[in-house]
């Protein structure tokens, strides 16, 4: 992983925030949550991302991911 690479993906996230994403989570051994939220925040090392669920019961979560779940593909995310 270079350097080149995370300030690559720092800045298009920061350039989103504000903006409606699908979330796919690995969770490891092929478990897998996909969610919708939207990216509130880009800080220097982590990101957040506020995911309302469809369930009225659950209340809104705020979720908070480093640059290198993006690179390392914990993490992807798809424009809404």
């Amino acid at each position: 992983m270079e350097q080149e690479d995370f300030n690559k993906v720092r800045a298009s996230i920061r350039e989103q925030c504000g903006s409606e994403v699908m979330i796919q989570l690995d969770r490891g051994r092929n478990k897998v949550d996909i969610q919708k939220g939207v990216i509130m925040e880009a800080y220097p090392s982590v990101f957040t991302i506020l995911v309302d669920e469809e369930d009225d019961d659950k209340p809104a979560q705020l979720l908070s991911f480093s640059y290198t779940d993006v690179i390392t593909k914990d993490i992807r995310m798809k424009l809404c």
